[in-house]
This record gives C-alpha cells, structure tokens and sequence, in this order.
C-alpha cells in the first residue's frame, strides 16, 4: 500500500524566509520538520539544536530543515514576537511556520492535529514526492535521525510498501512537561 501525500501545513506566519513555504513547493526534497515549543525543555535542549546541525551539515539543495511551532498550551506566554525573540537569541537559521490555531475554543493547533502529534518534540520526514515517511515524537538520537536522512537523500521514487501508523491524539487541551516532552492531555 503506498504513503499518500503529507497533509499540507496550516501556518499563519513564517519567520526566517522572505515567502511563505509549502510541501508542494518543496518537493523534490527530503524534508526534516520539527514541531516545537518554545517553552518545552526537550524542544529547547534536543531538538532545536539538533535541527540546527541538520541544517549545518546536509546539503539545502537535497533537504530543507524546517521548524513547526505549535503551541498547545501556555499560548499567551509563546506568541510570534516572544518565538521571533527566541529563535534570535538560539541564532535559529532555517524556516519557522507558527502552526494556525485551532478553531474557536481548540487550543490545538491546526497542523499538530492534521498530524496526530502526541506533543512536542515531533519529527517529521517527508520524502522527495511529498510523502509522509516517518513521524517520530520525542527525542531521536542523533545518529538514528542521521542514518534515516542518509537513507531517504540516496532513495530512488518507487513503491513503498509500509505506511506510518499514527495515533490518534486526545482531545483535551493542555500537557505535562518533563526534560525530554512535552505530551498532550
């Protein structure tokens, strides 16, 4: 059974590049989205940085490092000018999409749900058709999330036999924060 096309992002605003991004307009490379917050010590101490060496090491021409943040909770301490602040002060280079908030009276953001994200930290890969490859929620060590770009730049298109399985998330608004995530309610 093949992968279909990951779900388009809903993003309000971008911070780090001079137009507005889509998946479409990114294929034909391999894309490494992080879904953070900024107040989540494992986005903080994990994921940021680990991004940061992506986008440092691997060729922009193949794969296009991109943040996601989505906030789900504490929304009126993690506005845009609070996350442009942050992502100065983290000297963050790559795109940052704000996720577009839910509907009147959903605290969780639009792409965090089109995703069934479990909470932040979340990777993305997305292949060079468009593909949602793997989506993985927590910390991914450096040399397994290292070893699956290395995988997916050298991939030729063709039949993909295994589709993710995503859960579905809960519902209520909110989370629970430790070192490593920050997991919905």
């Amino acid at each position: 059974m093949p992968i279909s096309a990951a779900p388009e992002w809903q993003v309000e605003r971008w911070l780090n590049t001079d137009a507005p991004l889509s998946l479409s307009a990114l294929r034909g490379k391999v894309v490494l989205a992080g879904a953070f917050q900024m107040l989540c010590p494992g986005c903080v101490s994990t994921l940021i940085p680990q991004l940061i060496e992506v986008h440092r090491t691997f060729p922009t021409q193949d794969l296009a490092v991109i943040g996601l943040h989505t906030v789900f909770e504490h929304h009126e301490a993690m506005g845009p000018a609070a996350l442009a602040a942050f992502v100065h002060e983290y000297r963050i280079p790559f795109p940052i999409g704000i996720d577009h908030p839910g509907p009147r009276g959903d605290l969780m953001p639009r792409t965090m749900r089109r995703y069934r994200m479990q909470g932040t930290p979340t990777l993305l890969l997305i292949d060079q058709e468009g593909r949602l490859r793997r989506q993985m929620f927590g910390h991914v060590p450096d040399l397994q999330l290292g070893a699956l770009l290395a995988s997916l730049l050298e991939e030729q298109a063709g039949p993909i036999v295994d589709a993710p399985v995503l859960d579905e998330p809960s519902a209520s608004a909110g989370g629970t924060c430790t070192e490593a995530a920050c997991t919905l309610r």
